[in-house]
């Protein structure tokens, strides 16, 4: 009968002891999942910046202006500044129209930005309503051999209003 007890005690012990050690994880493995998780962050974090940087270079430089009939400005690819590229004119969030940035600008030139002179871009605004309106002029990026494309923002909004004949004025804050 004492053996009995005796493996029947054995038994609660080891299953105290079992229990002890499935409640407090050691703390080496701890670290090494904290280890593991930050590894983890920084290769997720790096695959990220380089699948961005691929597919929205951060070479485009560009502004735009509000002319009396339109938006003008210039458009520049840093990566390739010979290159002639397209630009996209969104007015209160609504696609208006596309362009070639390849109008005589020498100012773009003179200030250092392209190596020629050819690098802008003129959109006529349709009509719309008197008020304040809001312009966004972007440079198109083709990726992945021309089946992906991304829009990059040129300068700022544009902010203008369209007075009772039609004519547009800057606005500083749309």
């Amino acid at each position: 009968m004492d053996f009995v007890n005796d493996r029947k005690l054995t038994v609660c012990v080891t299953m105290a002891r079992f229990r002890k050690v499935m409640k407090t994880p050691s703390t080496r493995l701890v670290h090494i999942l904290i280890g593991k998780s930050i590894v983890e962050t920084l290769a997720v974090g790096a695959l990220a910046v380089c699948t961005f940087i691929n597919i929205v270079p951060p070479y485009f430089h560009g502004w735009g202006e509000v002319t009396g009939s339109g938006i003008s400005g210039w458009a520049v690819n840093n990566a390739a500044p010979w290159k002639r590229i397209e630009v996209q004119l969104f007015v209160d969030g609504k696609f208006v129209a596309d362009d070639l940035a390849d109008k005589y600008r020498p100012d773009v030139s003179a200030a250092g930005w392209a190596r020629d002179a050819w690098h802008g871009y003129t959109f006529v605004i349709p009509s719309l309503p008197t008020g304040v309106h809001e312009a966004r002029v972007y440079a198109l990026h083709g990726s992945g051999g021309g089946v992906r494309g991304s829009l990059q923002l040129l300068g700022d909004p544009i902010g203008f209003s369209v007075s009772e004949d039609g004519k547009l004025a800057p606005v500083l804050n749309p």
